[in-house]
């Protein structure tokens, strides 16, 4: 009997090592980071693993500012099927971002409504990249050239598509690509 609740706990220890083995990297390179949020909590991007994710520089000076409208929309029509916009704000472009993290969220929050989740401000081009860029430039060979360029990543965490900042939240193009991802499983 005592080998048996022996043999019994070894095989749930060993159950619990292979499942914590697999969970760093378990949810792709692009979401592997930890990071703030505007309001400076930690934050796991792993929590993203499993959903379609739509990775946004963000600025609140920029020609392409009202693009929050459309993210936010995008964001609340998809969030149900396993969709989240996830903002990365940027001052790396005309200094289109000089605010703090606070007058970011307030902004956000204010003028557009913004739900979706929003990271400390960072930079996002090759010089000050933060990695979670780094490596999206990296799986895509592309980095943004101007605020709002897009960057949606399928459930696995491993496909990676990249959209300039000309492509609006509402373009078909770019739903095209949200809708096949959510449809994949």
């Amino acid at each position: 009997m005592q080998f048996k609740c022996l043999l019994a706990a070894f095989v749930v220890l060993a159950a619990m090592a292979d499942a914590s083995a697999a969970t760093p990297g378990a949810c792709g390179p692009a979401l592997d980071h930890r990071m703030n949020s505007l309001q400076g909590q930690p934050q796991d991007l792993c929590q993203y693993q499993g959903k379609v994710v739509l990775v946004v520089n963000t600025a609140s000076y920029c020609g392409f500012t009202p693009q929050y409208q459309g993210l936010e929309a995008l964001n609340e029509k998809y969030a149900a099927q396993g969709f989240v916009v996830l903002g990365f704000p940027s001052n790396d472009f005309g200094s289109q971002e000089p605010g703090s993290n606070k007058e970011i969220a307030d902004f956000c929050e204010r003028t557009y409504k913004v739900k979706f989740p929003l990271v400390e401000k960072s930079g996002v081009t090759p010089a000050d990249a933060n990695p979670v860029f780094k490596e999206l430039a990296r799986s895509t060979g592309q980095w943004p050239k101007w605020n709002f360029h897009k960057y949606l990543i399928d459930r696995s965490g491993t496909r990676i598509l990249s959209f300039s900042s000309k492509v609006t939240p509402d373009d078909p193009a770019l739903v095209k690509q949200i809708e096949a991802m959510l449809a994949e499983r």
